[in-house]
């Protein structure tokens, strides 16, 4: 008994179905974009070589050059302008205000308004003690009559006005019950019963038949709209519906098949175009290395190089060491002329001057005892020379 299950192969996914008028319209329309496109890519290809060629080799030197231009027309003038003529003048402005106005007001402020400000400042002092020693007796003299004369008498018209406080109160209380009972008799009771047996059931019977109007008006405007739907959904909806379903989504369904090849097509045209127009691109430029570059090249290689080469050993070799041997033989003549114009110059001095004398040596003078006892100077027996250095090159 085999007890080993053998896998079962399963069917490949196939593709997704496409329908009929797809597959029927993809090969013509490919075939009709490819031939659109086809010049277009080749025409925007070679724009896109001629752009290239133009921008390295004509827009990026002029660029460069007028960007020079404008460096030495504009900047470099604006620069040295700044550097050599703002920034001294400038500073120089500068100093000028330091010496001429900083220094004076400076000056002025030490010496002058200082001291008047120290002086206006002891004088205030003095003042506002005096000041405050004049309200200092002046509110003793207010804080006693306050306390021996305002206080008493305070207390003593508070004491009367509590007693006549009592007495209104009293009074007032009883007139507030009278006049409370008499209200209440004579306009809240008749106001309560007016409300109940009256206001009230007038009140319920104007809202009953206002709810009653409201159904009314609320169920007669129901059967109008319901009318009116149903008269817009027959003549209107029910018809739009029919050409939406029925119109709109299978012509809109057959122009996206259409859109979505077309799109495909161009796609594909315009990568088999870049294809198409790379290799021709490789075919002119092959073709034009041929015809061109490679004759150019031969020429240069096998004539003008040898015809240089020959000009440059015969001619320009022999005629650079002969400007050589002429610079160098100028340069010592020019030498030997500035020689003797210098010792003519000299002997004219000595003949009008006489010759100079020589300098005298200064002596030195020997350091003092203290220095040297001390040890911070050497003496003359102690200086280090050669002979006694203690150095590890030199010790014995």
């Amino acid at each position: 008994m085999d007890l080993e299950k053998t896998p079962v192969e399963r069917p490949a996914p196939q593709a997704q179905a496409e329908g009929c008028l797809a597959v029927a319209i993809r090969i013509p329309v490919r075939i009709v974009v490819l031939v659109l496109v086809l010049p277009v890519r080749m025409v925007w290809d070679a724009l896109v070589v001629g752009g290239r060629f133009l921008r390295d080799y004509a827009l990026r030197p002029v660029g460069r050059a007028l960007a020079w231009v404008a460096w030495a027309l504009f900047v470099w003038p604006c620069v040295t302008v700044w550097r050599y003529v703002v920034v001294p003048v400038a500073k120089a402005v500068g100093w000028l205000a330091y010496v001429l106005v900083v220094v004076p007001l400076v000056w002025i402020y030490r010496t002058v308004l200082t001291p008047i400000g120290h002086a206006v400042a002891w004088l205030a002092r003095g003042i506002g003690a005096g000041i405050g020693w004049v309200l200092r007796g002046i509110g003793a003299g207010i804080g006693w009559v306050y306390a021996w004369v305002l206080t008493p008498v305070g207390h003593a018209v508070a004491w009367l006005g509590g007693g006549v406080g009592a007495v209104l109160a009293a009074v007032g209380t009883g007139l507030y019950t009278t006049v409370a009972w008499l209200v209440r008799q004579l306009f809240v009771v008749p106001g309560v019963w007016l409300y109940a047996w009256v206001l009230a059931p007038v009140g319920r019977g104007i809202a009953w038949t206002v709810r009653g109007l409201g159904w009314l008006v609320r169920m007669i405007f129901t059967g109008i709209g319901l009318a009116c739907y149903w008269t817009l959904r027959v003549l209107l909806v029910l018809p739009a519906l029919a050409v939406w379903r029925w119109v709109l989504v299978p012509v809109g369904r057959v122009l996206a098949v259409i859109g979505r090849e077309v799109g495909t097509a161009l796609g594909h045209a315009w990568r088999v175009a870049g294809y198409i127009s790379l290799a021709v691109g490789r075919f002119l430029g092959r073709l034009f290395r041929w015809i061109f570059v490679e004759p150019v090249r031969w020429v240069y290689q096998a004539v003008l190089t040898p015809v240089g080469h020959a000009v440059r050993d015969t001619v320009l070799r022999p005629a650079a060491e002969a400007a050589r041997s002429v610079g160098r033989v100028t340069r010592q003549a020019l030498a030997a002329a500035r020689e003797s114009a210098r010792q003519a110059r000299a002997d004219f001095r000595r003949m009008l001057f006489g010759t100079p004398g020589e300098p005298e040596p200064v002596p030195r003078e020997p350091a003092p005892a203290a220095l040297v006892g001390s040890g911070r100077e050497p003496g003359a027996d102690e200086t280090r020379t050669l002979d006694r250095s203690k150095t590890a090159l030199t010790k014995d």
